[in-house]
């Protein structure tokens, strides 16, 4: 399916998927054009975090990820709702769909976290209607948001589903 995803949205000539490695933010993607890089400080739910944004944008629509690391597993696992919750506050959205999943492991370095939140929201951006597809990730002490904000008209399934599919948390 993937695949497929990638060649269709390839068709486009406005979509130029390109493979972006995280330095030091353990992720990979593919960006619909090259990616710019800031890190911001945001507040989530009375927390300040730095936050390092990788985005790229194409038509007005915003695909990114954004990475931070806290001080422990616990309120990484925490920060997935706030995460969630902001982005729904900045575009007055109406959540359509969400799931959520964990997982623990273990092996010789010590015990994992990992919890996942996807949701499906709309909303207004700049005075429109917008989408918000978004997966929001706990890993251990590190959380990752990883986002496209839209017009809908402007965003076709398969371009959704190339960038989310590809979006890997290492």
């Amino acid at each position: 399916m993937l695949a497929t995803a990638a060649i269709l949205g390839a068709c486009s000539p406005k979509f130029d998927w390109r493979e972006y490695r995280s330095p030091d933010a353990q992720f990979t993607a593919l960006f619909p054009g090259k990616p710019s890089v800031l890190t911001r400080d945001v507040d989530l739910d009375g927390k300040k975090i730095s936050l390092t944004m990788t985005a790229s944008e194409v038509d007005g629509t915003t695909f990114a990820i954004g990475s931070a690391e806290l001080p422990s597993a616990q309120q990484a696992q925490a920060a997935l709702p706030a995460m969630k919750q902001a982005l729904l506050n900045n575009i007055k959205g109406t959540v359509r769909s969400e799931k959520s999943a964990s997982a623990a492991s273990s092996d010789a370095a010590g015990s994992h976290q990992k919890s996942s939140l996807e949701i499906e929201a709309t909303g207004m951006q700049n005075g429109q209607p917008a989408l918000l597809v978004g997966r929001f990730v706990a890993h251990d002490k590190r959380i990752f948001q990883i986002i496209i904000l839209g017009q809908e008209k402007n965003l076709s399934r398969e371009n959704i589903d190339t960038f989310m599919a590809s979006a890997k948390v290492d």
